[in-house]
């Protein structure tokens, strides 16, 4: 199983990004898919999932500004940031459950810039 993530990059306070994690590889029954970053020095924290069920969950901070869309036939989540603050800087990672185990991608790097 192979995850790609895409659109990190670099922002202003309060501009917007959005992360797109696409799943492949091998056919697989997926339970949820979510999004975690981590900073230098940091432990990995979640920062919202979605079931296969569309239940969803975020961390406090980003609640209200940030969005989890998932779409199980296609195998991909995707995270819209909107009202980003120079705290959200961080490397997000997206992470699938399916089957029975967790799959990451490769980080992506989000910059927000005052």
């Amino acid at each position: 199983v192979q995850l790609q993530a895409s659109g990190g990059g670099l922002a202003q306070v309060g501009g917007s990004l959005r992360l797109t994690c696409s799943a492949s590889g091998s056919t697989l029954s997926i339970n949820g898919m979510g999004w975690y970053r981590q900073g230098p020095g940091s432990e990995r924290e979640l920062v919202a999932f979605i079931t296969s069920g569309g239940n969803t969950m975020y961390t406090e901070s980003v609640k209200g500004r940030f969005t989890i869309s998932g779409d199980n036939a296609k195998k991909t989540v995707v995270l819209q940031m909107n009202s980003l603050k120079p705290e959200d800087t961080d490397v997000y990672y997206c992470r699938v459950l399916a089957a029975g185990s967790a799959y990451w991608g490769q980080g992506t790097l989000v910059t927000v810039s005052s």
